[in-house]
């Protein structure tokens, strides 16, 4: 999962990473809008973009395309 909010270019270049990692594994992922949560933005307002992989925060701010492989290949 991955957590953004419009407008955030950090946001833009975690995507295209987990974009081409979860097209690469053939694993699925999905995006959260932390405006659209006031419990979201209270806790991740300072820390987009998140990364999350099976519901733990796994990076944030950059998105590391070797931890993320390594982490959705075991």
């Amino acid at each position: 999962t991955l957590l953004s909010k419009p407008g955030c270019h950090l946001c833009d270049d975690a995507r295209a990473v987990i974009t081409r990692v979860a097209a690469d594994l053939g694993v699925p992922w999905d995006e959260r809008d932390i405006t659209q949560s006031e419990q979201d933005l209270a806790e991740y307002w300072d820390k987009i973009p998140v990364t999350m992989v099976d519901g733990v925060t796994h990076d944030f701010w950059r998105v590391s395309e070797d931890r993320l492989r390594a982490a959705l290949s075991r």
